[in-house]
């Protein structure tokens, strides 16, 4: 891998009304952020009342997907990070959070959408998992990190997430569960009414839920096709990916540490299974790099 001087951290700020709505370790986690960098929000978004935002944020979902632009995709993923460093904080060591911030943006860079704000962090949780939001936001447990093998099946992992950023597979999916009807005046009625409060608690269930369900699968199996293909462009061994699958097919629904990441992905030997039938041969071909040690990697 090309090694590059990048940011400590590129994640940026929820808005107002976001915040607000989250717990007192959210915020903290926020702030901290805050502190490593400048907010990379659009001019014209950070002008905007936070409740005009998120209101408009919620019409846009209901209608055409083509109407999001990129300003607009990027401030609902700040919305939905906001979701996940309110549910787990930031892993406290440094030294770990600029490795995968180096090796997400560098994988990036090789994506379809370079020019988003790319940002990866580590989330202090023991469970294996990894999470994307829109606009470029990519979070991967403690848990996963002193799981997998090597440094090829972490970037095919992150690979996998920059997928479902570059396919915009959660708006779609935030899309369908708004038109559903996830989106409900009761929530409005709980904040006493409070506009800016009621659309951002809108929102904000509509992460979680999102999160708790999972991608499409046909999303899923996209992310892992082309993330193995992105991997590989970005110079690691495309046979990570499918290591880690190995070791997702050896775990149990009732294991803590994997059951939400069993419960939102298709079964692993499906996703192995449809590897195999789109790539063939061509994986192979891929290859041909010596896997690195993680442990190796963050030693230097």
């Amino acid at each position: 891998m090309k090694t590059r001087t990048l940011g400590l951290l590129a994640l940026c700020l929820a808005t107002a009304g976001a915040v607000q709505a989250q717990s007192p370790d959210a915020t903290r986690a926020l702030n901290l952020l805050n502190s490593l960098m400048r907010p990379a929000a659009p001019a014209a978004l950070q002008a905007a009342p936070a409740a005009g935002r998120a209101t408009d944020m919620l019409q846009l979902l209901q209608q055409s997907l083509d109407q999001i632009d990129e300003p607009r995709e990027i401030e609902i993923g700040r919305q939905l990070a906001a979701v996940l460093l309110g549910s787990k904080p930031l892993h406290a060591d440094m030294k770990v959070q600029r490795y995968l911030n180096q090796l997400g943006r560098w994988i990036s860079l090789q994506s379809a959408r370079p020019q988003l704000p790319w940002s990866f962090a580590v989330l202090d949780d023991a469970g294996y998992n990894a999470f994307a939001a829109p606009g470029g936001y990519v979070f991967v447990t403690r848990g996963l990190l002193e799981r997998v093998g090597s440094e090829a099946e972490l970037a095919g992992i992150l690979a996998h997430e920059i997928i479902h950023v570059t396919g915009r597979h959660h708006l779609k999916a935030m899309q369908a569960k708004a038109r559903a009807g996830l989106l409900t005046q009761a929530v409005g009625s709980q904040l006493n009414n409070n506009l800016g409060g009621a659309v951002s608690a809108q929102l904000l269930a509509l992460g979680r839920n999102l999160y708790a369900s999972g991608l499409d699968q046909g999303d899923e199996f996209d992310a892992d096709r082309n993330g193995v293909a992105l991997a590989a462009r970005a110079g690691f061994d495309p046979y990570g990916l499918v290591t880690a699958l190995q070791q997702l097919r050896t775990a149990t629904p009732d294991d803590p540490l994997f059951a939400l990441s069993l419960s939102t992905h298709p079964p692993a030997q499906q996703r192995l299974d449809q590897l195999t039938q789109a790539m063939g041969d061509r994986l192979a071909a891929l290859g041909g790099k010596p896997p690195v040690p993680l442990a190796q990697r963050l030693s230097r």
